[in-house]
């Protein structure tokens, strides 16, 4: 209410709507891209809008609909000069489909926790391995608070009031995040009406539980109930395929056209005016949320833009003038 919260809508979206070059358009939905004759360029985006066609040209068109509808558009607007999809003469658009391997996890402490935002700390001692693990296991974080709803939820049936009043109460919220390893096989594809189909397969899960072992066996000393080790994880919720917060991947970016969807600046190989600048170039998930990386990435694919058309930014004009 107050507006205090970094989101894309205050900290981006609001003031790029200052300018006069900049026009956004809700209820309206890509379906196509079209490209000219000469099988280079993208002229037209086919746009419906309220159920009414709308046509879009410019010089440079940028996709950034996240790595499932990204990848969908292009898979979609395949034509006669790229059979496959536009930016897939590799064949990896829509391929290497990647959300992180997750698990919400909760402990009980010895004493109340009556923390309200608990989400303050990290630990990345077992990032890149453990001193029996010569693998990436990944990072630890820790979540924000589950009431008693959240815990009833993840309870075993029957379950007591008083002890998930008493569960909440001593509640301490465990997020763990692995690296998804890229597999050609995990992918998103488009049928025939259109609709999008996304097939996976977990991977890397060896990692992932020696993670969560690694945490089972660090509650003891952060004051948690001994008696309770064993069933101290009410949770282990691992985010269903519907959960794609973390999607990356499926147009990723590369040096090679034969392996890769984009070059380095995030241009398709295949076309001359076609840029993708959300999660779908990562060739890798890491083990954090991409989102920062996306952001950084798109500032960074901006300045290319820039320079590419020749223009300058308000801050470049103040600063030569001054």
């Amino acid at each position: 209410m107050v507006e205090a919260k970094a989101d894309a809508h205050v900290c981006a979206v609001r003031p790029a709507l200052r300018h006069d070059n900049v026009t956004l358009l809700t209820r309206a939905r890509v379906e196509r891209l079209e490209i000219g004759s000469d099988g280079r360029s993208v002229t037209t985006v086919i746009v419906d809008r309220d159920g009414v066609p709308e046509r879009y040209r410019a010089s440079v068109v940028v996709v950034s609909a996240g790595a499932v509808n990204s990848a969908a558009l292009l898979l979609r607007s395949a034509n006669e000069r790229h059979p496959e999809g536009l930016g897939n003469s590799s064949g990896v658009v829509g391929r290497h489909y990647m959300s992180h391997i997750n698990s919400a996890l909760v402990a009980v402490s010895k004493h109340p926790n009556p923390t309200r935002f608990q989400k303050t700390l990290g630990v990345n001692d077992f990032y890149y391995g453990s001193e029996d693990w010569d693998f990436p296991l990944g990072h630890m974080q820790m979540l924000g608070r589950s009431d008693r709803e959240v815990i009833k939820a993840g309870a075993p049936l029957p379950a007591p009031g008083f002890a998930l009043d008493y569960i909440a109460d001593h509640a301490v919220d465990f997020w763990l995040t692995s690296e998804d390893l890229p597999h050609p096989e995990n992918r998103v594809t488009v049928d025939r009406g259109g609709r999008i189909h996304v097939a996976y397969t977990d991977r890397n899960l060896d990692g992932h539980k020696r993670l969560i072992a690694k945490l089972k066996g660090l509650l003891t000393h952060l004051g948690c109930h001994p008696a309770l080790i064993p069933n101290q994880l009410i949770r282990d919720g691992r985010i269903p395929l519907a959960g794609v917060a973390h999607q990356c991947g499926t147009v990723r970016f590369g040096n090679h056209p034969e392996t890769s969807a984009l070059d380095m600046d995030c241009k398709a190989h295949d076309l001359d005016n076609l840029y993708v600048v959300d999660t779908s170039f990562f060739p890798s998930s890491s083990a954090v949320n991409p989102a920062l990386t996306a952001m950084a990435n798109a500032l960074r694919v901006g300045d290319h833009l820039i320079e590419r058309l020749g223009a300058r930014s308000a801050e470049r004009e103040e600063v030569m003038v001054s």
